[in-house]
């Protein structure tokens, strides 16, 4: 299975100590060049993590394909997808809305971070997803209050 990810989901998982989950879910993640050097751009959730073993830097070769995507995208999701395409991926993990949008207008398989809670709780590798989610707002990542129900609701962790 090929997984590429873009920066958020990286970011995200980092934030709760939770990289490994990527591993475990995943084996090895393919990240473009771009979401390298964002995450390595500041010393903050991700920068250490982003350089272990299971993470593979890809450079694109369709730099027009990127520069297209550039309309409506930054650089490291305009590579994320473009890499997806060019390694033929399983899954593309991407959060943020509009790249999320066009990943699967071109009938790539996107997968959010929550995805990968919900994931890792089916597969046992966490036991709850709520003090996840939790830590996640703590640390200044975004979940607006209706995903968050949706994703708990899912899980069975609605109080």
């Amino acid at each position: 299975m090929i997984v590429v990810s873009n920066t958020t989901p990286i970011i995200s998982l980092s934030s709760i100590n939770q990289i490994e989950l990527l591993k475990k879910l995943f084996g090895n993640v393919y990240i473009p060049q771009a979401v390298y050097d964002e995450i390595k751009s500041k010393t903050s959730f991700g920068y250490n993590e982003i350089d272990q073993d299971f993470f593979k830097v890809e450079k694109i070769k369709d730099r027009l394909a990127v520069n297209i995507l550039l309309n409506d995208l930054d650089l490291g999701e305009a590579e994320t997808i473009v890499l997806s395409k060019e390694l033929e991926a399983s899954i593309i993990l991407i959060d943020e809305n509009i790249g999320y949008e066009i990943a699967k207008s071109q009938n790539l398989n996107v997968e959010r971070t929550l995805s990968l809670l919900i994931a890792a709780k089916q597969k046992g590798y966490i036991l709850q997803v709520k003090p996840l989610l939790d830590e996640m707002i703590n640390k200044n990542r975004w979940i607006s209050k209706k995903i968050y129900r949706k994703v708990l609701m899912f899980c069975d962790e609605l109080d």
